[in-house]
């Protein structure tokens, strides 16, 4: 069962966030990720390409007890009904740096693995992103409002304008006490007051900066077993 649900867009630090929940004992954190890494969660989410569906988010989520990223953060309204004791943590950022960071994610993750010849070690990654295609699609769709083909970059005006309409969104429709708008440059004090933690003695978790993105695309290219520190949205 979610106790913290992520409602922000891909590349606003849900990777920071998902290590950043888990350190502070909401943990396992549901992320892209699983879905990329995991068939068994890939086919679990693929139904929700069909916006007429109703899903059972015990199932699509068991085991995890928060949720940062699509394809969680995309359905943050319904998570949020769904478990109404939940806490949700909107994660922003500056609108053109977001998109820029969208922008060369795209670049160098999907549209290279339709392109370029893959290693086999890849085999499991394409497999579980062609399971769950339709429902990235619908997401971008939908979330960035944009109907160009999968892999090429969007437009950038409407993007920022959706970008910035979702915070608007999310900000308007949950009580202050239950909503949590935060960037994570921000660190610990936040997040931990707003969750009722103590901070920890450690740094806040900064992770998959642009050049981690795509140094970490070209050893998956090459075949390197890395632990999927990307995926096609993030």
């Amino acid at each position: 069962m979610l106790t913290v649900i992520g409602a922000g867009f891909p590349r606003t630090g849900t990777s920071s966030m998902k290590a950043a929940l888990e350190q502070l004992g909401f943990g396992p954190c549901h992320h892209m990720f699983d879905v990329g890494s995991d068939p068994d969660r890939a086919r679990r989410w693929a139904p929700l390409a069909d916006p007429g569906t109703v899903p059972d988010w015990d199932h699509v989520l068991e085991g995890f007890r928060s949720s940062v990223d699509w394809p969680a953060a995309f359905f943050w309204r319904e998570l949020a009904a769904a478990y109404p004791e939940a806490k949700v943590v909107l994660t922003v950022r500056d609108p053109e740096a977001w998109f820029a960071s969208m922008r060369t994610l795209i670049t160098n993750g999907p549209a290279r693995l339709q392109t370029e010849k893959l290693a086999p070690e890849m085999a499991g990654l394409v497999e579980n992103m062609q399971t769950t295609r339709p429902l990235l699609e619908r997401m971008i769709r939908e979330g960035l409002g944009s109907d160009r083909p999968f892999g090429e970059v969007p437009d950038e005006k409407e993007s920022i304008l959706a970008f910035e309409r979702h915070i608007a969104t999310v900000k308007e429709s949950l009580p202050a006490d239950r909503l949590l708008v935060f960037d994570v440059r921000e660190g610990w004090e936040p997040l931990c007051r707003f969750l009722g933690v103590d901070v920890p003695a450690e740094p806040f978790p900064h992770l998959n900066d642009s050049k981690m993105m795509q140094q970490s695309i070209d050893r998956l290219m090459r075949g390197e077993n890395i632990g999927l520190p990307f995926h096609p949205t993030r």
